[in-house]
């Protein structure tokens, strides 16, 4: 099938469908939704202390940011958390590849047409499937003590604003965020400074909502720092 034709066969898909087919099915969904929470909420809380990195699925095992990204998840393990991702490819199997061998290497993996499945590194019996991104997200941030956050498109934006909406807004307490790449990352912080701040949409306190580093080291001291502050304890 060409894609011109699998566009004709979706675009008379929702021509077709009446307004009552679509409330109907919408209210069997939500018993899906409901045991895709449950099933989440189970498997996370016998997990235990984790920080979730993020990044492209499209960078390769060669990339600058793939090698630091396995880097960091190691000395994530060595402080004491486990390390989550999105359990595909790119910067989430080098999360995976770094904490692998050394700490617990979780993958939440989202079902997608025509990509992404488990990379080989996530430990048996951590790989969880979603058919949901929000339920999901929600996984990230409800069995994370930090994000580390590589460069990456608009998935890896996504995560971003979520976590900084929440804390911002006071809907979940303050973890470490960390954006490794000044470089990568220069553009948006130049917009959320020069645009966002100026155009009093976001807060001068806002922008201490993160970390940007450039190197492992410093990227997982700045979320040791945060815990030891507080004298938290993260062994497992």
């Amino acid at each position: 099938m060409t894609k011109q034709d699998e566009e004709k066969r979706l675009h008379d898909s929702f021509r077709q469908k009446t307004w009552d087919e679509t409330i109907t099915k919408d209210s069997w969904m939500v018993f899906r939704i409901m045991s895709e929470f449950v099933d989440g909420f189970e498997k996370m809380a016998e997990i235990g202390p984790c920080v979730s990195i993020f990044g492209s699925a499209r960078l390769k095992e060669d990339s600058y940011y793939y090698k630091m990204a396995s880097e960091i998840a190691q000395k994530i393990t060595e402080i004491g958390f486990g390390v989550i991702t999105g359990g595909g490819p790119g910067i989430m199997e080098a999360g995976n590849r770094g904490a692998n061998g050394n700490g617990k290497s979780i993958g939440l993996n989202i079902e997608l047409p025509f990509e992404q499945h488990f990379n080989a590194y996530v430990d048996k019996g951590y790989n969880i499937n979603f058919d949901y991104f929000f339920v999901r997200k929600v996984m990230f941030v409800k069995y994370s003590q930090g994000f580390v956050v590589m460069p990456g498109g608009f998935g890896t934006l996504d995560e971003l604003s979520e976590a900084l909406t929440l804390i911002q807004t006071n809907k979940i307490g303050k973890f470490p965020i960390v954006l490794v790449g000044s470089e990568f990352w220069s553009g948006l912080l130049d917009w959320f400074q020069d645009t966002l701040l100026k155009e009093g949409l976001i807060a001068e306190q806002d922008l201490l909502l993160f970390r940007v580093v450039d190197n492992a080291e410093d990227a997982v001291a700045h979320i040791k720092a945060f815990y030891d502050k507080y004298s938290v304890s993260v062994n497992f």
